[in-house]
């Protein structure tokens, strides 16, 4: 790609979402959150609406139903969180590792996506086809890939599109040491120049702008053969083997 070439399409009528799975509350600095300012920044420039969601701000209750206050428990904020996922193109979940997984609020918040799983939208289709997903990592221990290869398996699961190269991340060395984003020695910031990370996320944001772009423009996935109402009535499409019928 020239410096000097331009985007391939424009970008300003898609949303984005970013939910940070760090454990920490604001108004506690997370590294988590600055390296999907790396992401956000590059979507921002596109004229994208971006929303940052810190959930450890919110109470969610655990479960996989919609609205947890319809079972057992006084407060649940998610309903309002997924409202404005609901509205994005893009989602991207952020999450530091913990003992070489994803965070515990990061699950909760794939178990709560998983929850609406079985709603669909207007073409019938499950709630999510048609939108796009990754992820961002960040830690000072092993596991990237492995936290990654979690998150998104689980977007892809409940009808998210993961385009290539969706997902990016930042450790440090194994053991204790500085998180993306700390002070060094010199006052360089931990992280911000190297490279591969930087390329990583640059991809994975305009993978992620490519094929928002494309679905949005196709009008989602083709509604034919992924229906659940039509499979449930009994029309089971074009399957060439009579046994499976």
């Amino acid at each position: 790609m020239s410096k000097r070439s331009s985007p391939p399409a424009k970008y300003a009528d898609l949303r984005a979402v970013f939910i940070n799975s760090t454990l920490k509350p604001s108004p506690e600095p997370s590294h988590t959150a600055l390296l999907m300012g790396v992401s956000e920044e590059i979507l921002a420039a596109q004229g994208v609406a971006v929303e940052h969601i810190r959930a450890a701000d919110y109470l969610l209750a655990p479960g996989v139903q919609t609205d947890m206050t319809e079972h057992g428990f006084e407060r649940d904020d998610w309903p309002g969180i997924y409202a404005r996922v609901q509205s994005a193109d893009i989602l991207v979940l952020g999450t530091p590792i913990w003992l070489g997984e994803r965070s515990s609020i990061c699950s909760r918040i794939i178990e709560r996506l998983y929850a609406h799983s079985g709603e669909v939208n207007d073409r019938g289709q499950y709630v999510y086809y048609g939108k796009v997903g990754g992820c961002i990592v960040t830690g000072n221990e092993d596991g990237i890939k492995h936290v990654a290869m979690g998150v998104l398996y689980s977007l892809q699961h409940i009808g998210y599109t993961i385009p290539p190269q969706a997902d990016a991340g930042w450790i440090g060395e194994a053991g204790p040491g500085p998180s993306y984003g700390d002070q060094a020695e010199d006052g360089s910031r931990v992280g911000f120049d190297n490279e591969f990370t930087q390329r990583n996320v640059t991809f994975m944001t305009w993978n992620l702008l490519h094929l928002a772009r494309m679905l949005k423009d196709a009008g989602g996935i083709p509604a034919y053969g992924n229906q659940s109402a039509e499979w449930d009535a009994g029309n089971r499409f074009d399957n060439p083997n009579p046994e499976h019928r």
